[in-house]
C-alpha cells in the first residue's frame, strides 16, 4: 500500500481509503447491512494495508457508524486504523446539539475518540448556520477533551463557497468530490489546489461518480484501452485521482473482494505525476464523450433517500442515464417494474424534500418528470 502525508502533522494514511456508505445489504434494504460479509471486506482490507475507515451518522440509514463501532470492537481493531466520521451539523438546532451528535456518535463506534471529524456536506447555508451557531467553539472544546483529533469539513457546493470555508478556520483536512468528469465541479480541481497551497490535506470522494465511471460502454473504453489496454475502466479513474500529489486519500466504497484488490494494486503502482501526457489526454476525450450522454448527474449517494412517499429517486436516474450512456435496452422494462410496486415518480407530490438533501443540487423533481416521460411514454 502507498502511503501520503495526512495533516500538518504528517500522519501516514493509505492512499486508498475504505467509504462506508456501500456496503452489502440484505434484500436490497439499504439499512440492513449484511454484517458477515460486511464485517469479511473491511477485514480484508484492513489485513492488505487500508487504514482510513470513512463513516457517517446518515449512512445506511444511520446504521453504518453502529457497523463499524462492534466491527471494530470485537476485532479489537480501533488501534490499528484512522477513523473518519462526520457530524450531521443539518440536525443541529443549537450549540448544544453539536456535542449531543458528537457523543451519541462516539457511543455508536464504539470508541472514546475520532481521528479525523468532519462537519458534513457544507454549503452555504450550512455553512452560515453553523457559524451562526458558534461551532468553532464546540470544535476547539472537542480537541480539548481529546474527542477527536483533526477538524475537516466535507463540500458540496460552489467553488466560491469552498474558498469562504477554507479561509475561515485552521482546518486540518477537507473532503471534496472529484474525478475526471468533475474536474470543474463544486471545488474541482481549483479547490485541490488551493486546499494544497494552504497545507490542508485532502480526501477525495466520488472517484467513481457514484459508480459510473467504472461502467463505460465499449466505445468509451476503447479511448482508453488504444493507450493502455491493460486497465479497467475503474482503474483509470483512481489513477487519474492517484496521479495527483495533492491528494492524500481516495475514498472507494468496496462491496466485493475483487473491487479491494483492484483498487489497492491501482493505490501501490499510481505515484504522484506517473500519468503520460498522452493518459491525461484522454481523459479529457472521455468527459467530453460521456457529457453528450448523461441525462442526470446523479451519483446515487442516497441523501435524497428514503423519499417519503417512496419514489426510488437514484433508481430512476440510473435507469435514465443507462439507457442513454451504456444503451441499456431493459431501463424502461425495470421502470415498468417500479410503476408496478409504486416507487415511480407518479407517486411524487413535489414536496422538495429530496431537493433540500441533495449534495449535487439537482432539480430532481423536474427530472424526474424527464425520466418518467421518457422510460414510461406517457406525459404527465
Amino acid at each position: 500500500m502507498q502511503y501520503r502525508d495526512f495533516t500538518k502533522d504528517a500522519v501516514k494514511t493509505s492512499l486508498l481509503g475504505f467509504g462506508c456508505m456501500r456496503f452489502p445489504c440484505i434484500d436490497n434494504d439499504n439499512s440492513k447491512i449484511n454484517y458477515t460479509l460486511s464485517a469479511k471486506l473491511l477485514q480484508y482490507a484492513i489485513d492488505k494495508g487500508i487504514n482510513y475507515i470513512d463513516t457517517a451518522y446518515n449512512y445506511h440509514q444511520e446504521n453504518s457508524e453502529k457497523f463499524v463501532g462492534q466491527f471494530l470492537e470485537e476485532n479489537n481493531l480501533r488501534k490499528d486504523i484512522y477513523l473518519a466520521t462526520k457530524n450531521p451539523v443539518w440536525k443541529a438546532e443549537n450549540h448544544e446539539d453539536f456535542e449531543r451528535l458528537l457523543d451519541e456518535q462516539l457511543d455508536r463506534l464504539k470508541s472514546d475518540y475520532i481521528d479525523f471529524y468532519l462537519l458534513h456536506a457544507l454549503d452555504k447555508k450550512r455553512w452560515d448556520k453553523i457559524k451562526s451557531l458558534d461551532v468553532f467553539k464546540f470544535v476547539e472544546k472537542a480537541k480539548s477533551e481529546k474527542k477527536i483529533k483533526y477538524i475537516g469539513f466535507s463540500f458540496h457546493d460552489k467553488y466560491e463557497y469552498f474558498e469562504e470555508i477554507l479561509n475561515a478556520y485552521d482546518w486540518d483536512f477537507c473532503q471534496i468530490q472529484l474525478n475526471f468528469m468533475d474536474e470543474n465541479y463544486q471545488a474541482g480541481l481549483k479547490g485541490l489546489k488551493l486546499a494544497a497551497k494552504k497545507g490542508i490535506s485532502v480526501v477525495i470522494m466520488e472517484p467513481l461518480k457514484g459508480g459510473k465511471l467504472a461502467k463505460l460502454p465499449d466505445d468509451i473504453l476503447s479511448v482508453f484501452k488504444n493507450i493502455n489496454p491493460e486497465y479497467s475502466s475503474a482503474e483509470n479513474a483512481m489513477r487519474y485521482l492517484m496521479n495527483m500529489p495533492e491528494v492524500s486519500v481516495v475514498l472507494s466504497g468496496m462491496n466485493d473482494f475483487y473491487q479491494i484488490d483492484e483498487n489497492i494494486k491501482t493505490a501501490c503502482e499510481t505515484l504522484p505525476n506517473s500519468l503520460t501526457e498522452a493518459e491525461l489526454n484522454s481523459f479529457k476525450e472521455v468527459e467530453g464523450l460521456m457529457n453528450q450522454r448523461t441525462k442526470v448527474d446523479c451519483t446515487a449517494c442516497e441523501y435524497c433517500m428514503p423519499c417519503p412517499f417512496n419514489v426510488n429517486i437514484p433508481g430512476i436516474f440510473r435507469l435514465y442515464n443507462n439507457k442513454y450512456i451504456y444503451g441499456d435496452l431493459d431501463s424502461e422494462k425495470n421502470y415498468e417494474n417500479l410503476v408496478k410496486s409504486e416507487k415511480d415518480q407518479s407517486q411524487c407530490v413535489e414536496c422538495g424534500h429530496c431537493e433540500t438533501q441533495c449534495p449535487q443540487h439537482l432539480e430532481i423533481i423536474e427530472d424526474l418528470k424527464a425520466a418518467h416521460n421518457d422510460l414510461y411514454g406517457r406525459k404527465i
